[in-house]
């Protein structure tokens, strides 16, 4: 990490965390922060859910709520980047303090609430910002809403043709009662709206670390049968085993290091139960866990939180260090390696 980063990572760390996370956003914007461009590899390239990665590095939904910083995420070293949640109608979120730090446990927990400016603001900066990776968009329902499955259809509708895949969030634990949509039948009827909608958009299906074995049988027979593209296991965990901060019991989703191990046994298990492509989640900050999550069975992996910890520097780190690993190995592909340490995690 160079020294100018180190500096502003420190100074961030200083204010509340929402204030600083909106100072990064806006460093990013006017390029003060680190932007190598497309890292890339023979061995990195891939090809998920019809889309072509130039790494299988993502970035995950939360922090480019507004598709503010489309571009220059683009130029961070990601090889794919998902905004949102975006919701119909804009709104608020839960109240202030939404988010918190939990430093000594390398983790955060927010509540926000899917709070953002709605569908038609964030359409209209997807379709004109730049684009230098493939973008998709995380779809979520307005707390209000008397019909929360079809606002993820309406979402859908109206953005289809300005992402290169959507992802269905029905595992945010910050909407009340949006966790009840990943019931088999509530979750089937969502996701047959969205699909019916979504022209020839990728549709993936992210879901809860803290689903029972039983239930992630259920969504994964649900997910098969209607026809998604991937999924992407997981959202934030509701647990707070083994904190150490003095936040750790603060309402809302838990993330970063602790939910590491959980999120990856969700994913080696899905992984025995789809033939479609997996998307990893939950504690990526270094690329041996990157690399971890590919083996366990992920195609792909996603980070946020890790962020907050090692900058943006840290996405082109993982990236070439990813790259490392799979010629140490002997995989010439990302594909190669998929699966093939599955079994500690089951």
């Amino acid at each position: 990490m160079a020294g100018l980063e180190q500096l502003g990572l420190a100074a961030l760390r200083r204010v509340d965390p929402e204030t600083a996370h909106g100072l990064a956003l806006t460093a990013l914007r006017r390029g003060l922060a680190p932007q190598p461009g497309v890292v890339t590899s023979d061995r990195l390239q891939s090809r998920v859910a019809g889309l072509d990665l130039p790494n299988p590095v993502g970035l995950a939904a939360g922090f480019d709520k507004n598709a503010e910083a489309v571009g220059p995420l683009g130029r961070a070293g990601f090889g794919f980047v998902e905004v949102g949640a975006a919701t119909p109608l804009p709104q608020p979120g839960n109240p202030r303090p939404r988010l918190f730090r939990l430093s000594e446990d390398r983790a955060a927990i927010n509540r926000f609430g899917f709070n953002n400016d709605g569908m038609k603001a964030i359409s209209a900066r997807l379709r004109s910002a730049p684009r230098h990776v493939p973008v998709g968009l995380n779809l979520g329902a307005n707390k209000a809403s008397e019909d929360r499955a079809d606002d993820f259809a309406k979402v859908m509708a109206h953005v289809c043709k300005v992402v290169d895949f959507a992802t269905v969030n029905v595992s945010s634990p910050n909407t009340e009662r949006l966790r009840d949509l990943q019931g088999p039948a509530a979750l089937a009827a969502l996701l047959g709206g969205v699909m019916e909608v979504r022209g020839e958009t990728p549709v993936f299906l992210k879901i809860a670390p803290d689903l029972s074995a039983a239930e992630l049988a259920d969504v994964a027979a649900v997910a098969r049968e209607a026809g998604v593209d991937a999924i992407i296991a997981t959202n934030t965990t509701l647990s707070r085993e083994g904190l150490t901060s003095g936040h750790a019991q603060e309402a809302g989703g838990l993330s970063g290091q602790p939910l590491f191990e959980r999120s990856t046994r969700v994913l080696a298990a899905l992984s025995t139960q789809v033939d479609m492509p997996l998307i990893g989640v939950g504690g990526v900050a270094s690329a041996a866990q990157a690399y971890a999550k590919i083996r366990a069975g992920a195609s792909a992996v996603q980070l946020y939180t890790a962020l907050v910890y090692g900058g943006l520097s840290l996405v082109q780190q993982i990236a070439e260090g990813l790259d490392a690993l799979l010629a140490r190995d002997g995989f010439a592909t990302v594909a190669e390696a998929v699966g093939t340490g599955r079994e500690p995690w089951l």
